[in-house]
């Protein structure tokens, strides 16, 4: 087999989670956005307010996926930054309550962080609640923990972006609901991809993964939330200065495209995905890992042991085939995960591969062909490979 060289079409892109192509209508979506929502949509004059109407425009669709008001939707500078705000804002808004955020061991490294900053220098930090094998948290844990007293916000994803198990969002909001905590669900690796959980206070959802533009984020809170504003002041406090009318709309457009297809999607991508993680078992000495049902349709994660996760990717990338490893939710991509290292599991010699919607079963087969040998190259590169 030829080596092939990026950028060239035999190439296969198998590292879409959080940042996907973007879908066509998306591209078309932005061209016309440029044409028409040019202009600061704060403005009265005529090319603002036509901005406006595009940027209200936007609002209102992702409202409607998300089962949200237009009003109770906001856009903000990227995912991150929506979880950041999330967690600032309303543990701001609950500092009489407590200090405390309650979160799951495998949440992004984005919550994890933001959650000892609102605990503050005098606050208490709790540590994460533990989760089992699969990644899924410990619902019986997490429900005690966001009872306790003292707990300002509870945070748990609606799946993992890194190994793709289904988190209990609905118990874990019950629980939170009869206590008087609102729940943050990032929903970052499941929007577009699953359908959207009804059971959340506060939402965040990544443009950037289901096939709209990077460098703009969501973020959905209930009426009934409240937040507190920890900037300095601005006229939009989840977006200073203002978000790009171009991006917004688009991914807007984005959601729509994909939301019409999510179940014909959903099954199709479930069954490659089942593929791989098949071929992935049958190579000696390797571990799948993450729920092998209650996942989302996507992603597939396997680590192999007396292998290096840096070498296999580039093994694999210089065969056509960009995956991902390490940590899916850290700056560097090739830290040990700490998805993995709470679950229990290998951390090392781990690829991570999401599918695009417009991945093929041929383009799987021949990964799932590549996979094996490549596998037993870096092994012998390392000297392991009779082990």
């Amino acid at each position: 087999m030829t080596h092939a060289t990026p950028g060239t079409p035999d190439r296969v892109y198998l590292d879409n989670g959080g940042r996907a192509p973007w879908h066509p209508l998306a591209r078309q979506a932005f061209e016309q956005a440029l044409a028409d929502g040019w202009a600061d949509p704060r403005r009265l004059h005529a090319e603002g307010r036509r901005a406006a109407r595009l940027l209200d425009g936007a609002r209102e669709a992702i409202a409607a996926v998300l089962g949200a008001r237009t009003q109770e939707v906001h856009f903000t500078p990227s995912h991150t930054a929506s979880l950041h705000a999330a967690v600032a804002s309303a543990a701001a808004a609950r500092r009489r309550a407590g200090t405390t955020v309650v979160a799951g061991a495998v949440e992004r490294a984005a919550v994890l962080h933001a959650a000892r900053q609102a605990a503050g220098a005098t606050g208490e930090h709790k540590d994460p609640v533990p989760v089992d094998r699969l990644g899924r948290v410990d619902t019986d844990a997490m429900i005690a923990a966001v009872q306790a007293p003292g707990v300002a916000l509870a945070a748990l994803q609606h799946a993992n972006g890194e190994v793709g198990t289904v988190q209990p969002v609905e118990a874990v909001h019950d629980a939170a609901r009869a206590a008087g905590v609102p729940l943050l669900v990032d929903a970052g690796a499941s929007v577009g991809h699953v359908a959207v959980p009804e059971t959340w206070d506060l939402l965040a959802a990544d443009p950037a993964d289901w096939g709209g533009p990077a460098g703009v984020g969501v973020l959905a809170a209930r009426q009934r939330v409240r937040t507190s504003a920890v900037g300095p002041e601005d006229e939009d406090p989840w977006a200073p200065g203002g978000v790009s009318v171009p991006l917004a709309f688009a991914a807007a457009v984005a959601l729509q495209a994909v939301e019409a297809d999510r179940a014909a999607q959903e099954t199709r991508r479930r069954a490659l995905v089942e593929r791989v993680r098949a071929a992935a078992a049958r190579i000696p000495d390797v571990e799948v890992v993450g729920d092998p049902d209650d996942r989302l349709p996507h992603v597939a994660t396997f680590s192999f042991l007396y292998v290096d996760g840096e070498a296999l990717v580039t093994e694999l990338d210089r065969y056509g085939f960009a995956v991902g490893s390490g940590s899916a939710c850290t700056a560097s991509t090739l830290e040990p995960s700490h998805v993995l290292a709470a679950m229990g599991v290998l951390t090392h010699g781990n690829v991570r591969i999401a599918l695009d919607r417009s991945t093929d079963a041929d383009e799987i087969d021949r990964f799932c062909a590549v996979l094996p040998g490549a596998v037993g190259r870096v092994r012998d590169m390392l000297g392991v490979g009779g082990l």
